[in-house]
């Protein structure tokens, strides 16, 4: 089955990514942007917790869509290390690794099938905020937050609202790569937003890890379609005795050695950052 020309050129261009050591670069192809008068208008005042009526309303509607759509997607997924989500009682920050629009639908299934943790929240670019249709609708009222570089926006009301989020006990998925690359099975190095949001807040991490196992069915873009297989870690404390920078530091250390384990021993492979053309799952 021929494959899609616009994925072939996102392979390449993760390809060129990984030869260049650039592990948060953008691969993907005509990604929206938006204007300093747009995040002005809607990122700078966008309401995260949507506590009034008509957006609580819309936030239900968004999650029962998004409840159906996770069973579909995930009817043969295997979630290996629910105790170690079970055993989380207060907010934490999810990490996983980021390969498709679809992964973070996995970890939604897992944590709905705990008790009380049926809210996941989930950090995305700015730019997704922006999209329309179905997925637009999902993207503005899903409990998805969307992530600014811009300092105002990161202390009034980011930063605010996730502390609101955490101290109710919500669940938020953060990806540390930052950026999705199509299909890529290795976890690559982890940026600090992460941990410095559990440090800060006094919350573990629940380190994840999706494995992606091939089917025969293929996918309309000519790749083979993925089973998942989520592995949930042990979480990752925040030492009292240590600063928020140790502690960051530490976490995401920590973080990164647990998913390049997971992958070793899923693929039983050493994680090298030479790429190879099994590196893309479907292919």
């Amino acid at each position: 089955m021929e494959k899609s020309k616009e994925r072939l050129e996102v392979i390449d261009n993760i390809k060129k990514a990984v030869e260049n050591g650039d592990f948060d670069a953008k691969v993907e192809l005509n990604d929206p942007v938006i204007t300093t008068k747009e995040q002005k208008k809607v990122i700078l005042n966008y309401d995260i917790l949507k506590n009034n009526l008509v957006s609580r309303i819309k936030r239900m509607v968004a999650r029962n869509i998004a409840k159906d759509y996770t069973k579909i997607f995930n009817h043969d997924s295997v979630i290996i290390g629910m105790e170690n989500l079970k055993k989380i009682k207060t907010g934490a920050i999810v990490t996983s690794n980021h390969f498709s629009p679809k992964d973070s639908t996995v970890i939604m299934y897992a944590t709905n099938k705990v008790k009380r943790r049926e809210h996941l929240d989930i950090i995305v670019e700015q730019e997704n905020i922006f999209m329309t249709g179905r997925l637009g609708f999902l993207m503005q009222n899903c409990g998805t937050i969307p992530i600014s570089k811009s300092n105002q926006y990161l202390e009034k009301n980011f930063l605010p609202s996730v502390k609101v989020l955490l101290e109710n006990k919500d669940l938020i998925l953060i990806y540390p790569e930052e950026q999705m690359w199509f299909n890529y099975k290795k976890p690559r190095p982890c940026k600090i937003g992460a941990y410095h949001i559990a440090a800060k807040f006094d919350v573990p991490i629940i380190p994840c890890f999706t494995e992606l196992r091939e089917k025969e069915e293929y996918d309309d873009d000519g790749f083979k379609k993925l089973k998942f297989v989520l592995h949930i870690m042990e979480p990752i404390y925040p030492d009292p005795n240590k600063s928020l920078k140790e502690n960051k530091e530490e976490m995401r250390k920590k973080d990164y050695e647990l998913k390049v384990k997971a992958y070793e021993e899923a693929y039983g492979k050493k994680l090298t950052y030479k790429f190879e053309k099994d590196d893309i799952a479907g292919m």
